[in-house]
């Protein structure tokens, strides 16, 4: 990932702010800090039930689950007005997130399940989780499960599964409506990068993960480029065509394939 991609990344959660919070939909086990104005004793910490209801001062059992923290803070007012407060300012806030969480794999620092925030997205997402790897590619995969289904991972191949592919690079570019704003059970699947192999009169031969698009040219200033003793001039390329191997005389400009194996002769003299 460049600089520029974690630049964008750090603008990213700092957007999240308030209106994120006040979208959230909240859940079992989620604490939420409820204030009323001028009314210390009904201000504090409240947790969220497993039925999705907490025990709110003067008004008991009230059914929070499904709602968000503007519409709660709507409906506790309107509570509240009803015969106890003249006209009560109500503030909610999440305290702490526990209802809902998504889970990042694949090529990054720190795959695991994370609490879904706000409107988090694929950018904060792999923020979370550390950022990508050396060997991860721009390509990333967001699989959604069917409703009701969420709890676990869940892969492409799984049924009934939405997958919605999105590229890093085109986010970096300027793509921001391609960030996806994830959802609950959501997992976040960061692809590792295709990769050639460039060996022979090359300053560093080893396997190099390339974009798309790459070119012969590109692949050999991966490996640090041609040698005193190599011929830009001979060089080919190994790939498998339907299964067999065939060898392939290349020009700088030709494109490599995910695979590939490019190698560099020696000069004749």
């Amino acid at each position: 990932m460049t600089g520029l991609l974690r630049m964008l990344t750090a603008l990213l959660l700092l957007s999240v702010g308030v209106s994120a919070q006040t979208d959230y939909t909240v859940g079992p086990h989620d604490v939420l800090t409820i204030t009323v104005y001028d009314q210390a004793e009904l201000s504090g910490k409240f947790t969220v039930d497993p039925d999705g209801s907490l025990t709110f001062p003067l008004l008991g059992r009230v059914k929070v689950g499904g709602m968000t923290l503007r519409g709660l803070e709507t409906d506790l007012t309107k509570r509240l007005a009803d015969g106890y407060l003249r006209n009560p300012q109500v503030s909610v806030s999440m305290d702490t997130y526990k209802s809902q969480q998504i889970f990042v794999i694949g090529e990054v620092r720190a795959p695991g399940a994370y609490q879904l925030t706000g409107d988090m997205t694929i950018i904060e997402a792999v923020a979370r989780a550390g950022s990508t790897t050396p060997q991860a590619s721009d390509e990333v995969l967001v699989v959604r499960p069917k409703a009701g289904a969420a709890g676990a991972p869940v892969l492409a191949t799984d049924a009934d599964a939405t997958v919605m592919r999105v590229n890093l690079r085109d986010i970096q570019e300027g793509a921001l409506s391609k960030n996806v704003q994830l959802r609950d059970g959501d997992t976040v699947v960061v692809q590792k990068a295709r990769s050639v192999y460039v060996f022979g009169q090359v300053k560093a031969p080893g396997a190099y993960p390339i974009d798309k698009d790459t070119t012969v040219l590109q692949a050999l200033s991966l490996a640090g480029g041609v040698t005193d003793r190599g011929s830009t001039g001979r060089i080919k390329v190994v790939r498998a065509v339907d299964g067999k191997k065939k060898e392939l005389k290349v020009k700088l400009t030709d494109l490599v394939e995910p695979g590939d194996t490019v190698i560099v002769a020696e000069r004749f003299f």
